[in-house]
């Protein structure tokens, strides 16, 4: 029975005929606005690679140095992000750099949207600067002429921001993260932190049966075909081939669910899928000899992760140099940059935990579940999530001591303790790791590398033979307008080319689109043949997916099969050698001599140091036993840090914790029996003070473990000892004291410390933190004049040497330890 009412809508006709024209007109109308779509995507592909430095940021910018007019010259050039409207930044706080891939695709997908790397970075207030380029490269151009590139950057952004506390973080995204890590190995004193997001580094590592890309080299041939490639285009590598490489991963995506998620939901989805297109099609060009280095090199090659690189002037390229922490960003669902690939390079580099605590060197890995790769760097729930939990703790992970660290990002609810302390709807905190934890991710194969180190030999081989015999015929066809129409007609440039308004058949839809947007009829989402029209997208999904793990399994099985015959390794050269295919990097005699100076100097300075070098030793030592770190013990510790009237800057709390995390390392058990003797000057009051402030710290987290309570109680007997100490000291020294007066002075000794208990000295200090104001950022005068002005940054450094003195307490950004 129907209702007279007029609350309920009226049911869907289940007529078929009335369903049919309904749908009818949705599907017609649906189409004229696809094709209208499509149209609105070739005039933006024409307006957007019509600009001379086409990119997508969606903020401003203004150029700071052009990479034409270096003298070595480069495509790149560094800009400077100007924040929007209600976003003010400090010259105080350490700038980022973000540095986008020219993996096929123009700049600016690391500020492709407010929410985005850029954007979390701009609104904790850092100064941002972004690593653009051109569209088509100079013409002498190398790999390593835009490693020096990058170096002057960081140069010219050190020099714009001398008031800074700490080096400039660099985000680098999926290739540029090699670039990035090559120029660290080589400029370290450049870098703070360096965030490596879905970057690949051991091009070798995958998973079986899930990362079918890593075959490709091998199933082509080896690198022949880039030189042939880059011949072809006169010279220049059509960036757009390495885009149908990604393409081709996904054929379900590529071929219907993208475009038929615009058809389906063309009314509200076309705004979203022009932006990415904007991105997605506006291909840049690669020099020969650079695409060559990089696939000889990196993806056939793989010799960034074994230090099998050297520059042209003779420096090795080894990634152990790098001296600032190492933050590795990867997700389980990103099948172009799997966990293997950005993770390899740790186990191919290291073989035990010694090993990575004798170079110095922090890594911290993050591993998503699921996100995809492009997910990694524009999905918002990323940016809001990993890309801000990071960046409002990057000072923590300046400071953290050496060792291998996985980042854990907990939700924060009403049962987390001191949520106050934590920035944001999360908690940070990390994890030590082993090698073997890493080394279970990456799952190495030697029978597999044995087959890619065949793949590279056989690559040499056909690369020699196409130089010697095919390629001087492939450069005398090639001429500069054959290279312009194969481009052109390239089959992923081709459809931006031809369906816009400079097709004379094109055109006319605009019109139409506009009167079906006028007389728009939606059908019922009811409507049965809606539901069927879903039915066979699906059918059609699940369809190609299929055919893609068919393809998928036959190629690995190829490639297997192939390069794992015996006589095709031998061919190679590789049975006459034994042992693994690749061998250890080993460590440099100069790095042992040095290391076991810098041991010899550690322990003659372990009695040294005081009340700090103690307080320091304690948490080094209990969140060593805890086996991890949280971001609520370090709120505490800026806060202690900034209203400290003698603080250590960041960079001397973070040489301090690194010698103590070492000597640590180095005898834990003589560490611990000096910490008396460096109690020794301290008064009660003080070594009292000190002991409940650090358990504040350490306990201002999740309860702490048994072993770290052991750890705790052992420490509390060394400083409570050593009060007792000084207490005699006091009383010895005090002339004509009565017994009176010695009960009222020790009482003012005694009662900060006994009239609390530790868990309410804790909630005092969270209370206290979270009293603490937040800072306004203002631009800082000096840095604003040194901008502008362009002067030497030596000359702004050296007018205002008083500064840091007078700065706020709530700006420092200070640090938190923990060690491995």
């Amino acid at each position: 029975m129907a209702g007279s009412g007029t609350d309920h809508a009226p049911a869907p006709s289940f007529n078929p005929w009335t369903a049919a024209y309904e749908y009818a007109v949705d599907a017609w109308q649906r189409g004229v606005l696809y094709a209208d779509v499509m149209r609105q995507r070739g005039n933006q592909y024409h307006a957007h690679m019509a600009k001379r430095a086409p990119n997508v940021l969606s903020m401003e910018s203004e150029l700071v140095l052009d990479g034409r007019e270096l003298p070595r010259p480069v495509n790149y050039g560094l800009l400077r992000i100007k924040p929007p409207a209600g976003v003010e930044t400090d010259p105080i706080k350490r700038p980022f750099l973000v540095v986008d891939p020219r993996a096929g695709h123009g700049p600016g997908i690391g500020g492709f949207k407010p929410e985005s790397e850029i954007g979390v970075a701009l609104r904790a207030g850092h100064p941002c600067y972004f690593a653009t380029f051109l569209p088509q490269p100079m013409p002498t151009q190398t790999v390593e002429d835009v490693m020096m590139a990058e170096a002057r950057f960081l140069e010219e952004i050190i020099a714009l921001h001398p008031d800074a506390e700490g080096k400039p973080v660099v985000v680098a995204n999926c290739q540029a993260g090699w670039q990035i890590m090559m120029t660290a190995a080589i400029r370290p004193e450049l870098f703070g932190p360096i965030i490596v997001a879905g970057a690949p580094l051991s091009y070798w590592a995958g998973w079986r049966g899930m990362n079918p890309m890593r075959y490709a080299g091998g199933l082509l041939g080896g690198s022949w075909l880039t030189a042939m490639t880059s011949d072809l285009g006169n010279g220049k590598f059509d960036g757009a081939w390495l885009v149908q490489n990604f393409e081709n991963l996904n054929p379900a995506n590529t071929l219907w669910s993208k475009q038929y998620n615009l058809y389906s939901k063309v009314d509200t989805e076309a705004g979203r899928y022009l932006s990415f297109e904007k991105w997605w099609g506006g291909h840049v060009f690669l020099n020969g000899p650079e695409i060559q280095y990089i696939v000889d090199n990196l993806f056939v090659g793989n010799r960034l992760a074994t230090a099998g690189l050297v520059t042209s002037d003779g420096i090795r390229i080894d990634l152990r140099n790098i001296r600032s922490p190492i933050v590795v960003f990867c997700s389980k669902g990103d099948n172009i940059t799997p966990p293997p690939q950005a993770l390899g390079w740790i186990p191919d580099l290291y073989q035990n935990e010694a090993e990575v605590l004798a170079h110095g060197q922090t890594i911290v890995y993050a591993v998503h579940e699921s996100i995809g790769h492009l997910g990694i760097f524009v999905s918002g729930s990323v940016a809001r999530k990993e890309h801000q939990e990071f960046t409002s703790n990057i000072d923590m992970i300046d400071v953290l001591p050496p060792g291998i660290y996985q980042a854990e990002i907990a939700d924060k609810t009403p049962d987390t303790p001191n949520a106050d302390l934590a920035f944001g709807n999360y908690v940070l905190s990390f994890e030590q790791r082993s090698l073997d934890d890493v080394r279970a991710i990456v799952d190495r194969k030697e029978e597999d590398d044995r087959r890619f180190a065949a793949v590279a030999r056989i690559s040499d081989i056909n690369l020699g033979i196409y130089r010697s015999f095919v390629q001087p015929w492939v450069q005398a066809l090639a001429t500069p307008q054959s290279a312009e129409w194969m481009q052109r007609l390239h089959p992923l440039r081709l459809p931006y080319e031809l369906i816009s308004d400079r097709n004379p058949l094109i055109a006319p839809i605009a019109q139409a689109a506009e009167q079906v947007r006028e007389n728009r009829q939606q059908a019922s989402p009811a409507n049965p043949f809606l539901m069927a029209q879903e039915m066979f997208s699906n059918m059609i999904e699940t369809s190609l997916n299929i055919w893609q793990d068919l393809r998928d399994s036959a190629d690995e099985r190829a490639f297997m099969g192939i390069y794992g015959s015996p006589l095709v390794q031998d061919l190679a050269g590789l049975g006459a050698q034994s042992g693994p295919p690749r061998k250890h990097p080993g460590v440099s005699p100069e790095h042992r001599r040095f290391m076991e100076e810098r041991a010899a100097e550690l322990r003659s300075l372990m009695q040294e140091g005081g009340l700090r070098v103690a307080a320091i030793r304690m948490l080094l030592y209990v969140s060593g036993a805890e086996g991890g770190l949280d971001e609520r013990s370090f709120a505490l510790i800026r806060k202690m840090r900034a209203e400290a009237d003698n603080a250590l800057t960041l960079q001397q709390f973070k040489n301090v914790t690194r010698d103590q995390a070492l000597m640590m390392t180095l005898d834990s058990a003589a560490a611990i029996q000096a910490m008396p003797r460096l109690l020794e000057e301290s008064s009660a009051a003080e070594i009292r003070h000190t002991l409940n402030a650090m358990k504040g710290v350490l306990e201002a987290a999740e309860p702490l473990s048994d072993a770290a309570l052991e750890s705790l109680a052992e420490m509390e007997r060394i400083f409570e000892s050593a009060e007792r100490r000084a207490q005699k000291r006091e009383q010895a020294q005090t002339p004509a004291a009565s017994p009176k007066r010695l009960r009222v002075a020790a009482a003012k000794h005694e009662a900060p410390a006994t009239s609390a208990t530790p868990a309410r000295q804790v909630k005092d200090l969270v209370e206290a933190a979270a009293d603490v104001p937040a800072k306004t950022a203002k631009p800082h005068p000096a840095a604003a004049r040194k901008a502008e002005a362009g002067k030497p940054a030596a000359k702004a450094a050296a007018k205002a040497p008083s500064k840091r003195a007078a700065r706020k307490p709530s700006s420092r950004q200070p640090a938190k330890v923990k060690t491995s």
